[in-house]
């Protein structure tokens, strides 16, 4: 009589594993993009934690400017930031795009959005 095989081949698990191996790494690749979108949150709330009632776009970019150079954010500046006027107050808006290449002619792609509203006005 034969006895059956129990278990899973070599074949098997590799099938089976690769799929979790791309997700994973993709997972790491995608790490880094999101680490810097939570700064940029950071910094979004942080200008409109400090600016209350002083308010102007100037005043706004240089405090955004200003956790940038905290949180070494390199890439992105407060004048690519939109910047309008809101009532009695401003509405920042962090529109951008990232990428990070997952491997050969591949890459992975973001669009972030964050608003803001900064009471205050001049």
């Amino acid at each position: 009589m034969r006895k059956r095989q129990l278990g899973v081949t070599a074949l098997g698990w590799l099938i089976l594993l690769t799929p979790f191996a791309i997700v994973g790494y993709a997972g790491i690749r995608a790490t880094p993009v999101y680490l810097k979108y939570l700064k940029v949150v950071r910094a979004l709330e942080g200008t409109a934690n400090e600016l209350k009632g002083e308010a102007s776009p100037a005043t706004i970019r240089a405090a955004i400017d200003k956790h940038f150079e905290i949180d070494m954010v390199d890439d992105l500046q407060a004048k690519d930031f939109k910047v309008t006027k809101d009532g009695a107050g401003w509405m920042v808006e962090a529109a951008y795009e990232a990428e990070a290449p997952l491997f050969a002619n591949i890459s992975l792609h973001w669009d972030f959005d964050k608003s803001v509203k900064i009471n205050g006005g001049d």
